[in-house]
């Protein structure tokens, strides 16, 4: 158990400081959305209705509320296992209750202004949001937030709390010793 708290709330922040840029990219795209769901009723209850699912109003501004702080939290690098699963989870239902629709040609929100509109093709045009934000979120669940993150500050922190510690446990004691190794 404690290998799993471990691997989710402790990850390796060894990694390259140019993840912030994957970070950065989309944690504010998810950060804008939640923002927009609730500016836009269209884009939060409207979409979530017109897609059956049920209690939008509730499923919509948690949502919503989700992207908001978990697109934060990923932009800060704290958090960013948890926060990167969640979003894998949201990624994979937005893809399966929008896209397979759009392939079958029963999409119930309006069609692209532009061919192709249903259909493979259209799919692969549509999805590529999605895809991009799945995919940054899975490379920030293996490689970890990097350099550039509140969660290296915070291991950080401990490490030196640690070893603080440690130094004031076997710190030298002030004297001389004889030569029978006695203190004086």
């Amino acid at each position: 158990m404690n290998k799993i708290f471990d691997w989710f709330f402790k990850p390796p922040v060894d990694g390259p400081a140019a993840i912030i840029l994957l970070r950065l990219m989309a944690g504010s795209v998810f950060l804008w959305e939640g923002l927009m769901k609730f500016v836009f009723p269209n884009l939060g209850v409207g979409r979530f209705t017109k897609l059956g699912f049920p209690a939008p109003h509730f499923l919509a501004t948690a949502d919503a509320w989700l992207e908001i702080i978990g697109g934060t939290f990923l932009i800060l690098g704290f958090l960013t296992r948890p926060v990167a699963m969640l979003f894998v989870i949201e990624m994979l239902v937005a893809m399966l209750s929008t896209k397979i629709p759009l392939y079958l040609g029963t999409y119930p929100l309006p069609l692209p202004p532009v061919p192709p509109q249903v259909g493979f093709w259209a799919v692969l045009h549509e999805i590529r949001s999605e895809y991009a934000q799945l995919v940054c979120s899975l490379f920030v669940i293996l490689v970890g937030p990097g350099r550039w993150s509140l969660e290296m500050v915070f291991q950080e922190n401990k490490s030196l709390k640690r070893t603080t510690r440690f130094r004031e446990r076997f710190k030298p004691v002030s004297g001389t010793v004889n030569r029978a190794g006695t203190l004086h």
